[in-house]
């Protein structure tokens, strides 16, 4: 069988690229709107203006889909901005930055945090955000930590981070107070990290 031109070829990746972009803008701009998660297929495929088939095609099922949205949400709006952020520990600029992308879209995040997709999209944003604090514990211990210590602790803290703000996007009062809750994150995260020098510095001084 001939090869595909190779003039057809990027045409369709770039259709597919567009499908696949209208497909996850629609998404979150419907389940933001409607404030739930059970926005059906057909409606997100009518609003990106392509048909179902492309939708199965391209994610298989819409928790599938609403992850995708939420993880392309994410790399959009706020990796540029923890990636702008000073190469040091700054918690309280980290967690300003985190706290205030979740509070501006709120709707979305709560709809599908309440949802089927609720574990795959909890995953996920572990995923997301373990390299940010697996780099702020070596900033702060890279020197003391074995690197099996550096990785449960990074996990500790982005479990923690997560389920405080899980539950403060999905139980708290209107309006989100941003500035409230990120010194919040940054007061607990301060507990563990003072718990957790004095610790390292005795285990040196015994030779650990």
């Amino acid at each position: 069988m001939a090869a595909e031109p190779a003039s057809i070829a990027p045409a369709l990746d770039r259709r597919v690229r567009r499908s696949r972009s209208s497909l996850i803008r629609a998404a979150i701009d419907l389940v933001s709107d409607r404030g739930t998660a059970a926005v059906p297929l057909s409606e997100i495929a009518e609003v990106a203006d392509v048909s179902r088939q492309v939708v199965y095609q391209q994610f298989g099922n819409r928790d599938v889909l609403l992850l995708e949205a939420a993880l392309d949400l994410l790399r959009r709006e706020l990796l540029p901005g923890l990636s702008d952020l000073p190469d040091s520990p700054d918690l309280r600029a980290a967690a300003v930055a985190v706290v205030a992308h979740f509070a501006d879209h709120r709707p979305f995040y709560r709809a599908i945090l309440t949802s089927s997709c609720a574990f795959g999209v909890n995953q996920a944003l572990t995923r997301f955000f373990l390299p940010h604090n697996r780099h702020a514990v070596r900033l702060l211990w890279g020197q003391d930590l074995a690197p099996q210590e550096i990785e449960d602790l990074s996990a500790f803290l982005t479990g923690g981070w997560a389920t405080l703000i899980n539950t403060w996007v999905v139980e708290g009062d209107d309006p989100l107070d941003i500035e409230g809750f990120a010194d919040r994150l940054v007061r607990t995260v301060s507990a563990v990290i003072g718990a957790i020098g004095p610790s390292i510095a005795a285990g040196k001084e015994h030779g650990g």
